[in-house]
């Protein structure tokens, strides 16, 4: 078991450090398999905020790369946030939400259908 450890710091893994050896965000467990940390996510009411904050401050003559990092924001992620909910005002940016989950639910039950019509198809042509 420990030996597969040796061979992973003789390859550059890290220092081991009992179980799991850790580097930046990765974790290899005993087996040699990397593991990476799960992002966080932001909710999208907390997103329209942020680019209201990161907005305002840029009105007030603050350069993005500074109005980003007061907000603890890159500027890929700035951009990519004004891409996306750009417009948005709160309200809008909960709707959004609510539309994205019926459409998924919508999708589902179009796919059910789609599947059920298939297997009564070949029922009827006697292909099963």
């Amino acid at each position: 078991m420990f030996g597969r450890f040796a061979e992973d710091v003789t390859r550059g893994f890290g220092d081991v450090t009992g179980l799991f050896c850790t580097r930046g965000n990765e974790r290899l467990r005993p087996w040699g398999r990397r593991l990476v940390m799960a992002k966080s996510r932001t909710k999208r009411e907390q997103i329209v905020t942020l680019l209201r904050q990161i907005e305002v401050a840029i009105a007030n003559g603050k350069s993005t790369a500074q109005a980003c990092k007061e907000a603890a924001v890159t500027e890929q992620t700035y951009y990519r946030w004004r891409k996306e909910y750009g417009g948005l005002k709160l309200d809008q940016a909960r709707r959004l939400k609510e539309l994205e989950k019926e459409n998924a639910r919508l999708k589902r039950v179009v796919a059910d259908l789609a599947l059920e019509k298939q297997v009564l198809r070949d029922v009827a042509q006697g292909n099963f």
